[in-house]
């Protein structure tokens, strides 16, 4: 089953876009449109368990990576080159097809994490708490999903962030047509292995990589250079001020800045 995509921009893709957990890809819509008016054009991946693509019964890496790496295949071709770019999981989903799939991979965007263990993850914890805790036969619109959910969740942004993942669709079994368009019980119950980083042996990857941390964020720390080095010896690591770990949210135009002159290399 082909994964959801959106193209922004006109000609060949150069350029892709994975999100991290909970998102979708129109999360990198404003970033793809402003890279648009530098004749590059982009292509928004919905990961799977995510937006509009197909859910799967286990959470795995390497399998998602291997996906993305067919979808590409399958859409540009046996030629297929882009800067691959992805946030958080997406980040790590964008790690490992660089390392398994290099040929596909002719630059390396990695945003706000790193080749290990992302403890951080476990801080969702309560946000899946309060997406299982809404009763969506109850809900009467958007606003009153929010309005409950503000009960558990206290920053509007991350309400908002989570609530697009509320789909309005009636079926039999929800009168109300409310239901959640990610696989809310497979992540909630794997929060673990997203947080994981899968055994990847000895293996490099030659091209250039660009690693952008929020100077804010946590997820990156210093015991993780080293081995971020060892997989991708041409890394660059810049940190955004003012940024946590929602770089593209919190600063598109600083992350673009750095992405632009990175694309013309």
């Amino acid at each position: 089953m082909s994964l959801f995509t959106q193209l922004i921009g006109t000609g060949r893709p150069d350029v892709v876009f994975l999100h991290g957990l909970f998102g979708r890809g129109k999360n990198w819509a404003g970033i793809a449109k402003s890279l648009a008016e530098h004749e590059h054009a982009s292509v928004l991946f919905d990961l799977p368990n995510h937006g509009r693509s197909h859910w799967t019964d286990t959470f795995d890496y390497p399998a998602m990576a291997s996906e993305v790496a067919d979808e590409l295949r399958l859409r540009l071709g046996s030629a297929a080159s882009v800067t691959l770019v992805g946030h958080s999981m997406g980040g790590k989903v964008a790690m490992l097809m660089a390392l398994q799939h290099p040929e596909l991979v002719r630059r390396l965007v990695v945003v706000d994490i790193a080749p290990d263990i992302s403890y951080q993850v476990r801080t969702s914890v309560p946000l899946v708490k309060a997406m299982r805790a809404l009763d969506l036969n109850d809900i009467a619109s958007r606003g009153a999903a929010e309005q409950l959910l503000a009960a558990d969740v206290d920053d509007p942004a991350v309400r908002l962030f989570l609530l697009q993942n509320l789909k309005h669709t009636r079926t039999p079994q929800n009168r109300n047509g409310w239901q959640w368009e990610l696989n809310l019980d497979l992540l909630g119950d794997h929060l673990d292995d997203v947080a994981a980083w899968p055994n990847v042996g000895e293996v490099s990857y030659p091209g250039p990589a660009l690693w952008v941390g929020g100077s804010d964020s946590p997820y990156i720390q210093p015991e993780h250079h080293d081995r971020m080095r060892q997989l991708f010896p041409q890394v660059r690591l810049v940190r955004i001020p003012g940024a946590g770990h929602w770089v593209h949210a919190d600063a598109p135009v600083e992350l673009t800045a750095e992405l632009l002159p990175f694309l013309a290399e």
